[in-house]
């Protein structure tokens, strides 16, 4: 498995706090992060890549996030984040509503909605622990997908004392997992964090574990192949011994055609590639090629239509906005 690890003290006082707001937050889904300790910020980070979901665990002192409209409008990922506070507690604010997580509970936001969040403890740090879902992987009713409202779930009984568990343990000990066990641990969490959410809202179970793995690995090989401009339905459907027909059917499930996950995923990876600093001297065109799209000036339409933006002005804005920090580092990715 790919795992990220994150130690503050490992660099200077001063770039702590921006280099673990752009680890934990700008690779994902954007926030907005206030804090009163960005002069002595001592926190620590790790992320686990496990295929169909990420698994991170966080330490850090209290802090205030939101995720905008306006930042939801420059990027959404579309995924629902379940997190669990294991020390100090966590206030949401999402539409009309307000709550507060303490520890042995989870709670469910969409990356689609805007939210506020507050991390508190009478303690130094807080610590959580979250799952990250595509939206795409955990079908639900239009009336759950389209909720504005952050929804407190069980962890102390019914599947949530099976789930958090497995998180928190997940989350702190990868010691004795190696690659082949990603994909494995990775539906084992969203099989446990599916259930838990159809079973608060009475609503029907997300697809059977097979197709749920075909989704997967369909998807991961998208995923390894969005470079390639021929990349297209009948080649992905070839390669895992399916008709196209069937291709189609598994994304229609999910609301999207292949071509449109196709297009959104590239976009995506052309987006991130934009804003990262490391590559502010590659050329757009390269950037927009090594995404699947040969031709810039399609590049260039199809970035604007789904971001409201022309790339170059995206790319110059991003990184003017990051001149400041200095990326993530202090991390180690093995």
């Amino acid at each position: 498995m790919i795992e990220t690890v994150f130690h503050g003290d490992r660099l200077p006082t001063a770039e702590r706090f921006p280099s673990w707001r752009d680890l934990a937050f700008e690779s994902h889904s954007p926030h907005e992060i206030h804090t009163d300790h960005a002069a002595d910020f001592r926190a620590t980070l790790r992320v686990l890549d496990l295929k169909a979901v990420q698994v991170s665990a966080f330490t850090c002192p209290p802090l205030d996030s939101a995720r905008t409209a306006k930042l939801i409008r420059r990027s959404d990922p579309e995924i629902y984040h379940l997190s669990a506070p294991l020390r100090g507690a966590m206030r949401i604010t999402q539409g009309n509503g307000s709550l507060v997580v303490r520890t042995g509970e989870l709670v469910l936001v969409s990356s689609s909605h805007p939210y506020e969040g507050h991390l508190h403890t009478r303690q130094d740090l807080v610590a959580a622990a979250e799952i990250m879902i595509p939206r795409a992987l955990l079908p639900l009713p239009a009336h759950l997908v389209h909720r504005t409202t952050a929804v407190r779930l069980p962890g102390r009984e019914g599947i949530g004392a099976l789930l958090l568990p497995f998180l928190t343990r997940l989350s702190r000990d990868t010691v004795h997992y190696g690659p082949l066990e990603a994909q494995r641990l990775g539906s084992v969490a969203l099989d446990l964090a599916g259930a838990l959410i159809a079973h608060h809202f009475d609503a029907p179970l997300p697809p059977e574990p097979h197709q749920r793995a075909l989704t997967v690995r369909v998807q991961g090989f998208i995923h390894r192949h969005l470079g390639d401009p021929r990349l297209t339905p009948e080649r992905i459907a070839a390669a895992h011994h399916i008709s196209a027909r069937s291709l189609h059917r598994l994304f229609q499930g999910q609301g999207l055609t292949v071509s449109a996950f196709i297009r959104r995923q590239r976009l995506e990876r052309a987006r991130r590639d934009l804003a990262d600093p490391r590559l502010g001297d590659r050329p757009i065109h390269a950037i927009a090629a090594r995404c699947g799209f040969p031709r810039p000036a399609d590049f260039t339409r199809a970035f604007r239509a789904e971001y409201g933006i022309p790339p170059r002005d995206y790319r110059r804005t991003a990184l003017r906005s990051s001149a400041t920090t200095s990326g993530p580092e202090g991390a180690t990715v093995r």
